[in-house]
């Protein structure tokens, strides 16, 4: 988070996965204010993990609306502003939301 904070990546958050899904134990999702930042705040973000040792994959650079990196343990999503708020992850994975209530027909 700090890394993404440093290139100026807007509205951090992390979402804590652990006991909700087998895919990861952290979620973090951030945005950049153009392709071009998401872009270059991924690849910075992929650079520091390689280079303290650990592994990044990264998905869909080449249009850089979305990048995934997945770093193990933890996987980030960067997104542009239009593209995060259409597909409102943090709603999906939100850890504090009660369930909601169940109606009968």
């Amino acid at each position: 988070m700090k890394s993404l904070d440093d290139d100026q990546a807007q509205d951090i958050i992390s979402i804590p996965l652990h006991g909700k899904s087998n895919i990861a134990d952290h979620m973090v999702i951030a945005e950049g204010r153009s392709t071009r930042q998401v872009a270059a705040i991924a690849q910075k973000l992929a650079e520091r993990v390689k280079q303290a040792g650990g592994t990044a994959r990264i998905e869909g650079l080449a249009n850089a609306d979305w990048v995934l990196i997945d770093v193990g343990d933890v996987i980030v999503h960067i997104f542009r502003p239009e593209v995060r708020s259409f597909y409102n992850l943090e709603r999906m994975w939100a850890v504090d939301e009660e369930p909601a209530e169940v109606v009968e027909a």
